[in-house]
């Protein structure tokens, strides 16, 4: 018996856990509260961690005696839930600065300083996992990694990025009296940011190191952007339910395969040193993807117009998706057939299966032993996402 069969069948009980569909003529009006969109990125944060999985045990540039495959579908669609992250906290940041007075004062303290926090917490543990993993490392180094200007977790950049996007989001509407200009000067700085990645070439010393940096980063001001208008899009949406749920679904199938074969065969994110074209390349691939984000974000939601999530799990998953992100990646490579390439695993689980249940079942714990450390760093407590 292929133990994956039953792995995706479970995969589908746990999201469909005590969610309740809508009767016909009613809705789930509640579809982009706090409490729906907490069980969403808790779906989105098992989704990550399934695609690093993937792309440790079966990615097609690992040597093929350890490719493993079973996890193959995740491999490409890290940066489609990059996008819902990106999405909901748009929409989030965008629904409190209209509904809690005062929301920007002390904006910087309470939602940047936390984050940028746990981000040099993360970079000192895995620096001494590297240290006890045997990675040859001199004094120079170790400060580069505690820098945070050289990467020791490097599946952390997504929380050097949305520091940026939120500093960005506070001058904006912090200087502009009126929402539209404010979120259109969010989406000018996200453009420039993009045009910046698509300048920087592969690397594996600095930040943006390739194009998982910004290939769905435009979902961040976009969700600001339904944030405004949620009102009149989600009544719009209603009038042809049946047909946009049915496009977006299409779309995302559509999209995706169109977008993998003009970044493998025609446009691409890489390029010669002087190639004239690699810049409107990669910025021609990069909107190829933000279609496919728009497309797989439109979905989701829309799932969730007529679907109310009820899975308490995944909503306790989706209130600690900052130390979840940080520390799984630790046990995706303490589990895979070695650590960073630069030593033998402690264990090796060539069983996917096993493999994921080892992931989880370590990555959860150490979630909450870093939010406990978070407790104790932190100079104040972290404002709950909205």
């Amino acid at each position: 018996m292929d133990w994956m069969y039953l792995i995706y069948f479970l995969l589908a009980l746990v999201l469909f856990f005590g969610a309740k569909g809508a009767r016909r003529g009613q809705w789930n009006e509640e579809f982009t509260s706090l409490k729906q969109t907490k069980i969403l990125l808790g779906i989105t944060a098992l989704g990550v961690a399934l695609h690093h999985m993937a792309q440790k045990s079966g990615a097609p540039w690992h040597p093929a005696a350890y490719i493993v495959h079973g996890l193959d579908p995740f491999v490409p669609m890290g940066y489609m839930f990059v996008a819902v992250f990106l999405f909901c906290s748009g929409l989030g940041l965008y629904r409190s600065v209209r509904t809690k007075p005062d929301y920007l004062k002390g904006f910087c303290r309470r939602r940047i300083l936390p984050i940028v926090i746990a981000f040099y917490l993360s970079e000192f543990i895995y620096t001494g996992i590297r240290l006890l993993m045997g990675e040859k490392m001199g004094l120079t180094e170790i400060l580069w990694y505690l820098s945070g200007l050289h990467m020791a977790n490097f599946n952390a950049w997504y929380v050097i990025v949305i520091p940026f996007f939120y500093l960005a989001f506070w001058a904006a509407f912090r200087f502009c009296r009126r929402d539209g200009i404010a979120i259109l000067w969010v989406f000018v700085f996200t453009l420039a940011y993009t045009v910046l990645g698509a300048l920087t070439d592969h690397q594996n010393d600095w930040w943006m190191r390739g194009e998982w940096w910004y290939n769905s980063i435009f979902l961040f001001p976009l969700g600001l952007l339904f944030g405004k208008f949620e009102k009149p899009v989600t009544r719009f949406l209603k009038k042809g339910y049946w047909f946009w749920l049915l496009f977006s679904f299409a779309a995302i199938f559509l999209l995706f395969q169109q977008s993998e074969w003009l970044n493998n065969h025609a446009w691409g994110y890489y390029g010669e040193w002087g190639d004239p074209l690699k810049v409107p390349h990669r910025l021609m691939s990069a909107g190829m993807q933000w279609l496919v984000c728009i497309a797989y974000v439109s979905f989701c939601f829309l799932l969730m117009m007529k679907v109310r999530l009820g899975n308490k799990v995944l909503a306790w998953l989706g209130g600690v998706t900052l130390e979840f992100y940080l520390m799984h990646g630790i046990f995706v490579e303490l589990f895979g057939y070695n650590f960073l390439d630069l030593a033998p695993s402690i264990i090796y689980i060539r069983n996917v299966p096993f493999y994921i249940a080892a992931v989880l079942a370590c990555s959860v714990p150490a979630a909450l032993l870093f939010r406990w450390l978070l407790k104790k760093l932190k100079p104040c407590r972290r404002a709950p996402e909205s």
